[in-house]
């Protein structure tokens, strides 16, 4: 781990950069990005589906996380954004909390199971995510809820960090992948 230097470190952890929202997107800029979640899943499997349980249990940087425990993290937090998106829908600035992804890394379904399962999901889940993102008006992508770590945010911009959070993660596996000659 010496080896690397803090912007190594910095690129390992964030090889797309770290999130910025753009302010004022049109609806065609939402609809593209729509489109892109359905092709989210089809590019993790491809990146991870090759790999042996090796390097699946692999870190993608020294001391990350698992191949495998990135799969199941993108999803559970999949499920929870889904799930912060109805609230913002139906309820009025709901408050959402936070959870201890560190922790849940840790359990067995992140140890133990095997990445089909969770790779299942996300095709599944990001299936129904953009028929529901697909039929929302302008005004329901500026409804808002409370998040306890990152604060207010439009739901604009929600998917917008969706896309980004799972296009993070897919590239820290992809350059594991470059850089290990896999």
């Amino acid at each position: 781990m010496s080896s690397y230097t803090k912007d190594d470190m910095e690129h390992l952890c964030y090889p797309i950069g770290r999130f910025a929202a753009k302010e004022n997107r049109t609806a065609d800029e939402r609809s593209q990005d729509i489109q892109k979640i359905g092709r989210l899943s089809a590019d993790l499997s491809e990146a991870v589906r090759p790999l042996t349980t090796e390097q699946l249990d692999t870190p993608y940087r020294p001391g990350g996380w698992s191949v495998a425990q990135v799969v199941h993290h993108l999803a559970d937090t999949n499920m929870f954004a889904c799930l912060r998106f109805k609230r913002g829908l139906t309820e009025d600035a709901p408050q959402i909390p936070t959870y201890r992804q560190d922790l849940w890394a840790e359990r067995s379904d992140y140890l133990d199971e095997t990445v089909d399962s969770s790779l299942g999901l996300l095709e599944q889940l990001n299936r129904r995510f953009m028929t529901l993102l697909g039929s929302l008006s302008e005004a329901e992508f500026e409804r808002v809820f409370v998040s306890a770590g990152l604060g207010t945010m439009n739901l604009d911009t929600a998917l917008q960090r969706y896309i980004w959070h799972n296009s993070h993660h897919i590239a820290q596996i992809t350059s594991l992948i470059r850089r290990s000659g896999w």
